[in-house]
């Protein structure tokens, strides 16, 4: 079996929502594609701030990379982990009256207006292999559509060079062919750099084009329900 790079086990965390987010099972194999519907934007942010180690649940053990979230001892060691992670969402600010350079920049220079020459080389490359066409790369983001908004937060998750992406709805204001699009793309991505991801979406079509496994969350259970290249029909794990 495959090393896991994520495992939640009798997970359960209450964030004030309808229901606790609830998860029985989960593994991530490193390299894996998953998308998880079921999940709505409350949901989803609650998954990732445990997945990361932010918020520790309330019962169960997550597992990152081989090790508990409970095992973090500071917040140095915390930083530390999350470096291994790229997240594209919507919570993740983009400073609007900045180009998608300079944006993809922050993570790693604070010069970035003007841009540094010495990460010139660096951004640009994030920036393709995010997707973004050169047109776009010198305007404010702010003009920018959704599509392209959401490559320059994929070309920010890219920046450390993270093991796991973690995406919460990143396709939410995309159009349809703009969605499939990017899906492809990340996946493409996730290929090429042999990192797992973790696809939290309620667009069925994006999931179908991103993941290689395909689960959708019974809210109340906790139980995952599998289905694969984007077929409805599944059995439930466990």
């Amino acid at each position: 079996m495959s090393t896991a790079v994520l495992e939640l086990t009798d997970v359960s965390k209450d964030f004030r929502g309808l229901r606790p987010l609830r998860i029985e099972r989960l593994r991530v194999s490193a390299g894996e594609c998953v998308a998880i519907q079921g999940v709505d934007l409350a949901m989803a942010e609650v998954f990732v701030n445990l997945t990361t180690g932010a918020t520790l649940p309330d019962r169960g053990e997550v597992r990152v990379f081989g090790r508990p979230t409970s095992s973090i001892a500071d917040s140095a060691d915390w930083l530390t982990l999350l470096d291994r992670f790229g997240i594209v969402s919507d919570r993740a600010v983009l400073l609007d009256g900045l180009t998608p350079l300079q944006n993809l920049a922050v993570p790693f220079t604070l010069e970035i207006e003007p841009l540094a020459e010495a990460a010139l080389s660096r951004v640009r490359g994030l920036a393709h292999e995010a997707g973004l066409i050169p047109t776009d790369l010198d305007k404010p983001v702010a003009t920018l559509d959704a599509a392209a908004r959401a490559r320059v937060r994929l070309g920010r998750a890219l920046a450390l060079d993270p093991e796991l992406i973690l995406l919460e709805h990143p396709s939410a204001a995309v159009d349809r062919p703009g969605s499939v699009a990017l899906a492809r793309h990340v996946r493409e991505v996730a290929r090429n750099r042999s990192i797992a991801l973790v696809a939290l979406t309620a667009d069925c079509a994006f999931a179908a084009e991103v993941a290689d496994r395909i689960v959708t969350l019974d809210a109340r259970s906790g139980r995952l329900k599998e289905s694969r290249n984007g077929w409805g029909f599944g059995r439930w794990l466990g």
